[in-house]
């Protein structure tokens, strides 16, 4: 046999060959090149392509790059004023904490926000605000109580709210919390009592009542050095039933549920000087959708 050839069935009976028909098939393997038959590429196909050169690849690579690059350039969220920006959100899409882009109230009763606006982002507001105003540390002071009741109630439920919270906070509970019988923190330690929304959700609206929720992160204990009631974090929602009463949203009824709670960091808790210090140094927020 000559250099480069090979004999694939002498009767046609080998591979590749044609039984029968007593013809022989022969491959020849050139120098740089794959094996090529008489009848095609060795199989009974069309013959082969020959490889892509080096430079077709490198242009191949190249148009891979500008797509991709113009993918990203595309996707990405621009600070222009084009169409697209101004547009917004596509409809439908699910937006839970995003901003509405009215502007928050400007109307105070007291110390909390008032004036919503009759709509599900009034509604949202509205929870969202008297939720923080229900967990901060001045319900535990009755005067301070009865003036943030007497803000977010109902007029029609006002009293009932009154009288169930002056039987919960007692002062068997101020004890159990860390408090002195009349709802001060004890001397050397701050008391902390925080809410902080995370978001809100309408679960119903009709007219003049609305339902929402409102998912919620709270700080809770007494800060200072040896406290046996150091403050911790929670986890928590809050069911808000309102009314549009005297053309505001009020609370008609409330209940609270644990979490949902992700799973706790490794952040190194901080000291009970630090913890007493930023509830002093940080304040609040006015919450508005």
């Amino acid at each position: 046999m000559s250099f480069g050839d090979e004999y694939e069935g002498g009767s046609g009976r080998g591979r590749g060959g044609r039984g029968g028909t007593g013809r022989t098939r022969t491959r020849t393997r050139l120098p740089g090149n794959e094996p090529v038959d008489d009848f095609g590429d060795g199989f009974g196909g069309p013959a082969r392509r020959p490889p892509r050169t080096s430079r077709s690849l490198v242009t191949v690579v190249g148009v891979v790059v500008l797509l991709i690059a113009a993918i990203a350039f595309a996707n990405r969220s621009g600070d222009g004023d084009g169409d697209d920006a101004a547009k917004g959100p596509r409809e439908g899409a699910a937006a839970p904490t995003a901003a509405t882009g009215t502007k928050p109230v400007t109307g105070k009763n007291g110390t909390i926000p008032a004036g919503f606006a009759q709509d599900e982002q009034g509604a949202q507001s509205a929870a969202a605000n008297y939720a923080v105003a229900l967990g901060s540390a001045e319900m535990f002071d009755k005067t301070k109580r009865d003036e943030i009741l007497t803000a977010i109630i109902a007029p029609s439920r006002l009293k009932h709210f009154q009288g169930t919270l002056d039987k919960a906070y007692s002062p068997s509970f101020y004890q159990n919390v860390g408090l002195k019988p009349d709802g001060t923190a004890p001397e050397g330690f701050a008391f902390v009592s925080r809410t902080a929304p995370i978001g809100t959700k309408v679960t119903s609206i009709n007219g003049g009542r609305a339902t929402v929720e409102v998912w919620c992160a709270g700080l809770f204990g007494l800060a200072g050095e040896g406290s046996t009631k150091p403050v911790t974090n929670g986890w928590f929602t809050i069911t808000m039933e309102l009314e549009w009463v005297n053309d505001d949203w009020k609370a008609v009824d409330h209940s609270q549920k644990e979490g949902p709670a992700p799973v706790g960091g490794d952040t190194r808790a901080s000291s009970a000087e630090e913890i007493a210090d930023a509830v002093i140094g940080f304040g609040g927020f006015t919450y508005a959708r």
